[in-house]
Parts: structure tokens; C-alpha cells; sequence
């Protein structure tokens, strides 16, 4: 069952913007690092930003400068605003968090993705 769940996606031209968002529903012990990957056509899912539960960031080389990656621990929900977008950044974004249960255990949850198109 799928419990991230992402919003913001859709067309926009070059040069334009997009804010995605990501929330994780239902109870969990703690979230730790929270992120985004993406997948374009024929290509493999590369990261894209991360961000740990106390607010450190890490970006991809191609999306430095113009993707800023945030989140609300409150709320369980990561964000990530897409500025200065390019046809390159054309692909499905997908979240994810790192989940630790209240058995202990550990897991990655994924969202089931959210299509982004920069095209004129």
C-alpha cells in the first residue's frame, strides 16, 4: 500500500517553474533522510536531492542552483521547488523516506510518481 503521495507535477515550458510535494500518510515511529529521484524515457532512476531529518541537502551536479529541496517534519511532507526548468528535466519524479517503524525495523517507502514535462 502506498503511503507517500505526490502532487505538483504536470507541463511547463522552458525556462519555467514547478513545486512538487510529497506526503507520507498514516502513523510511523520516525522519518529520517526524505528525497526525490527521477526517471526519464530509456534512461535509469537518478537521485535528485535528499534532505535528512535535521535539514542538511544534497543535490544532483545537473539540478544544483535551481531545484530547492525542503521539507515539514510536522507534517511528513518533502518538497521540492523546480526553478529554471529545462526540456533535460522532462521525466517521473519519485519520493521517497526513510522510515524507521515501531517494531524498530527499517524501510524505504516510495511514492508512485509524478510526471514532470518541460516542453514549449
Amino acid at each position: 500500500q502506498v503511503q507517500l503521495v505526490e502532487s505538483g507535477g504536470g507541463l511547463v515550458q522552458p525556462g519555467g517553474s514547478l513545486r512538487l510535494s510529497c506526503v507520507r500518510s498514516g502513523s510511523i515511529f520516525k522519518i529520517n533522510a526524505m528525497g526525490w529521484y527521477r526517471q526519464a524515457p530509456g534512461k535509469e532512476r537518478e537521485l535528485v536531492a535528499t534532505i535528512t531529518s535535521g535539514g542538511s541537502t544534497n543535490y544532483a551536479d545537473s539540478v544544483k542552483g535551481r531545484f530547492t529541496i525542503s521539507r515539514d517534519n510536522a507534517k511528513n511532507t518533502v518538497y521540492l521547488q523546480m526553478n529554471s526548468l529545462k526540456p533535460e528535466d522532462t521525466a517521473v519524479y519519485y519520493c521517497y523516506a526513510d522510515e524507521v517503524l515501531y517494531t524498530g525495523d527499517d524501510r524505504r517507502s516510495w511514492g508512485q510518481g509524478t510526471q514532470v514535462t518541460v516542453s514549449s
